[in-house]
């Protein structure tokens, strides 16, 4: 991008020959410094020319000094400056080993430089008024967050570092016996087959309407934020806050929903509500109920939860009731693009993000259990989710003088990384509450 009209772009000529002449004359010096700077780190054209030159030879494994690097310029040679400027540069510094004090100076003017340009877009974006205010917000929460992000990734890994970080991850796994490698769901059945949920997978959790599909969600959510401490995100278009904190309650202090709505809680049950209360009220759960929200609208308030105090998970209820940006009619096509974002917004985020869907009526209407083709208003669900569970009542599709079941079925019918299979799950409807059912002989 061209620098803004009256700015003078922040750099610094010194720390950026600096780094050249380091490159050079030291090999330890160029690792750090192609592990760390790119390109588009220098300003100064010149500059520019003489890193690309520098990185080609690293690349081939030639040698670097300044006999291959004058010849690897070429034609260039001339532009910027010719031999006598880089042995002026080369000349101007004293010692290599002051390399990553160099390196931080470039980058940090780096950062100066891309938040000029991010902001002149938002000016930009802004004095036109061609977009909606909603995407003009969140297309500036993005170019900043991007900056954000970009801060602490680095170019090239030695492999030594990528070996001591593939040991610790892998003592990690050792200790968890090898099966959850993600965020543990609470099921050990689910756990087996997934190996929890891992960070930047869509997981649609799907169900026919009152079948429990967010007590599920939020049976996830007790035990990544209260018992394994996650910061979770909950958006919840269809219940306030205050319903959603009741159905928390009720789960962890086992008092029954119906007593906590109209105050008639016994002296045992004020005990286990006290107690639930203290792991409730400190766990990093944060909840927005606005209805109607949009994927971009969810995407800034989780940028800005990220990086004020973290990001583990985030809990969508319920896709149907999100809008879209499409306004050609066509409710599918709509859905579709909210999956499509929804997945890329778990990418960025690098998060699981956990999504709830309604299923149609062909599972009551054919009296059968779901299967992945029930997901509601569009096949692109299904092609976008990593992990789909189907949750499945079968009081609903039983003869009418079948004795009713408290046992019910989440069926995992994709598993992009994992096993399908289903794990059984006893419902207690008094306390909002899915249990374990221990289906070993």
């Amino acid at each position: 991008m061209d620098s803004p009209i009256g700015i003078n772009m922040p750099y610094n000529l010194e720390a950026e020959q600096a780094v050249l002449a380091s490159a050079i004359l030291n090999e330890n010096s160029l690792s750090s410094v192609m592990e760390n700077l790119s390109e588009d780190d220098f300003y100064v054209t010149a500059h520019k020319t003489v890193y690309t030159a520098i990185s080609r030879l690293f690349s081939s494994g030639r040698p670097v000094d300044l006999v291959t690097v004058s010849g690897e310029l070429g034609e260039k040679l001339d532009s910027i400056g010719g031999i006598s400027y880089l042995t002026k540069i080369m000349q101007g510094i004293y010692t290599t080993e002051n390399v990553k004090h160099y390196i931080d100076i470039v980058q940090s003017k780096t950062l100066l430089r891309r938040l000029i340009e991010a902001g002149s877009e938002i000016v930009d974006m802004s004095v036109k008024d061609e977009e909606d205010i909603e995407l003009i917000l969140d297309k500036s929460e993005q170019l900043i967050f991007q900056i954000s992000e970009r801060r602490g990734a680095k170019g090239f890994y030695h492999i030594g570092e990528v070996v001591k970080s593939a040991m610790a991850i892998l003592e990690e796994l050792k200790k968890r016996s090898g099966k959850v490698t993600g965020i543990p769901t609470g099921f050990s059945g689910l756990d087996h087959l997934t190996a929890g949920f891992q960070d930047s997978d869509l997981i649609i959790v799907a169900a026919r309407p009152g079948v429990g599909k967010t007590s599920l969600a939020l049976n996830f959510v007790e035990n990544a934020a209260i018992r394994h401490k996650a910061t979770v995100a909950i958006f919840s278009l269809e219940m306030s806050k205050e319903q959603l904190v009741n159905r928390v309650l009720s789960s962890e202090a086992l008092v029954e929903m119906g007593k906590l709505r109209i105050g008639d809680i016994g002296p045992d049950e004020m005990t286990r509500l006290a107690h639930a209360l203290k792991d409730v009220v400190t766990a990093p759960i944060y909840i927005d109920d606005t209805p109607g929200t949009t994927v971009g609208e969810i995407r800034s308030q989780c940028r800005r939860l990220k990086s004020e105090r973290g990001l583990d998970m985030v809990v969508i209820d319920y896709l149907q009731l999100m809008q879209g940006d499409r306004r050609d009619g066509n409710r599918a096509n709509e859905v579709g693009d909210i999956s499509r974002a929804l997945k890329i917004m778990a990418k960025e985020l690098n998060v699981p993000v956990i999504t709830l869907s309604q299923l149609n009526r062909a599972t009551i209407t054919e009296k059968r259990r779901p299967k992945l083709s029930d997901l509601r208003e569009s096949g692109s669900i299904e092609q976008d989710a990593d992990i789909v569970f189907l949750l499945y009542n079968p009081n609903d599709t039983a003869p009418d003088d079948a004795e009713p079941t408290n046992i019910y079925e989440c069926i995992i019918a994709k598993n992009r990384s994992g096993s399908l299979g289903k794990v059984d799950m006893a419902w207690r409807g008094e306390y909002t509450k899915f249990t374990e059912v221990d289906n070993r002989n």
